[in-house]
């Protein structure tokens, strides 16, 4: 509310200087002002050797000084970016890993992660720590993955050679990693070898043919005496459990299409994958809890891993406000309107993210592959480990609850009172 102005002369009032020029009351300069006189002033004080201090006093100044700290090559890495991620997408960066370990990470929230892109160095130690409680990945991650548990080499390679040429050799390429086209013939026959087992032949959630998947390629890491290489071992030895949102999209998918042929019983049910992943929310949001997402990427397991929430609300009728933390990683721009750009002000519209949990997003317009080792490295430096919650074992558990809610929700659809083809149009 403004203050009365009584008792001010028309041109001497308060919030005036001398030259009849308005300025703030605490005697700053302004950008909408009249330039001449601010310069003037400005001289006038560098000539007495005064300082001008008086900009803080502006509510868009509160905000940490910027004193970057100066690099001498012994800092640690949450250290430099604690002191010199400061501003632009560093800062993005530095508010990013602050969101993940100093509220992700509390003991009531349960932390989804979507995948695109390989990164399996940096994820294996985050599961290990119990940082990250169930995931998301596209097929084609796990595929290759599935490389390093088997003991199959990858090299360092330049993009820049002929790809006829590498084609030629029996070479493959993914951008500026090579490796031998046996690769992918051997760990082809490695999946359609465990596929054939008698545990398979069923239908099934995605996460439960990937902690299988798990258990044999562990076995095989311990065969070859190679240590924990895989993320499909890491999550089925603690308890992780792993969905994909396009199981035909990926040499692992190919496989099991093709040993279909054959009279193979196995098949992955997207309808258990839907329900699973919105039990998991569901349960994360109930007795308090909060659930969390770090997105690393877009595409489709970013839907996949949003759409919990407007499956739970919009289609199953239970109540609920939408997640709580929400992280991304992406080089994806908003305003192309594909998927992997979106931002979680727009989530908010779906009901995919709680809009009083806004100032808890924080999306990094950066490769994930640099930022991700950083992230990992800050967390386990910044965080004590927590206690796995082995959500794979609590499945079941998680499932009642959600068909409870649901049953609860649900109410008999309206009966039809007319036959016309023509039906009446929402609104």
């Amino acid at each position: 509310m403004a203050k009365s102005s009584k008792g001010n002369g028309a041109g001497g009032g308060k919030g005036r200087d001398r030259g009849g020029f308005k300025s703030s009351r605490h005697g700053k300069a302004s950008a909408a002002g009249p330039k001449a006189q601010q310069k003037l002033a400005a001289e006038e004080r560098e000539k007495r050797g005064v300082q001008h201090t008086a900009h803080e006093a502006s509510r868009f100044l509160k905000g940490q000084p910027i004193d970057p700290r100066r690099i001498n090559g012994k800092e640690t890495v949450a250290e430099l970016i604690e002191g010199t991620y400061l501003a632009y997408n560093a800062a993005r960066l530095r508010e990013a890993c602050q969101l993940f370990t100093e509220k992700m990470l509390r003991p009531d929230v349960t932390v989804g992660l979507s995948i695109t892109g390989a990164l399996m160095s940096a994820l294996i130690p985050l599961i290990e720590a119990g940082f990250v409680d169930w995931i998301i990945s596209t097929g084609a991650n796990l595929y290759h993955d599935t490389h390093f548990g088997l003991g199959l080499a990858m090299h360092r390679g330049n993009a820049q050679e002929s790809d006829v040429v590498l084609r030629e050799e029996g070479v493959v390429r993914i951008y500026d990693i090579f490796f031998d086209y046996d690769v992918l013939l051997s760990t082809d026959a490695f999946f359609r070898k465990i596929i054939t087992g008698k545990e398979f032949q069923r239908a099934m959630s995605s996460a439960v043919f990937h902690n299988l998947c798990g258990k044999y390629v562990r076995e095989r890491e311990k065969a070859l005496g190679i240590g924990q290489k895989s993320l499909l071992s890491a999550a089925y030895a603690g308890g992780v459990p792993i969905y994909t949102s396009s199981p035909g999209d990926s040499s692992i998918g190919m496989n099991i299409a093709a040993l279909a042929l054959d009279g193979n019983k196995l098949v992955l049910d997207p309808n258990q994958d839907v329900n699973e992943t919105a039990s998991i929310v569901l349960d994360a949001k109930r007795d308090r809890g909060k659930s969390g997402v770090m997105i690393l990427g877009g595409g489709s397991p970013k839907n996949f891993m949003l759409q919990t929430e407007p499956q739970i609300q919009e289609v199953l009728g239970i109540d609920e406000k939408g997640h709580d933390y929400f992280l991304q990683i992406t080089d994806a721009r908003p305003d192309t309107g594909g998927l992997s750009g979106a931002t979680p002000a727009e989530a908010v519209s779906w009901g995919k993210i709680d809009p009083n949990r806004l100032p808890d997003a924080v999306v990094c317009y950066l490769d994930s592959t640099v930022a991700l080792p950083l992230l990992t490295s800050y967390a386990l430096a910044r965080h004590d480990v927590r206690p796995l919650k082995r959500l794979f074992d609590r499945r079941e558990a998680m499932m009642s609850r959600l068909r409870e809610e649901y049953e609860k929700s649900s109410a008999a659809p309206p009966a039809i009172d007319h036959t016309d083809s023509k039906l009446p149009q929402h609104r």
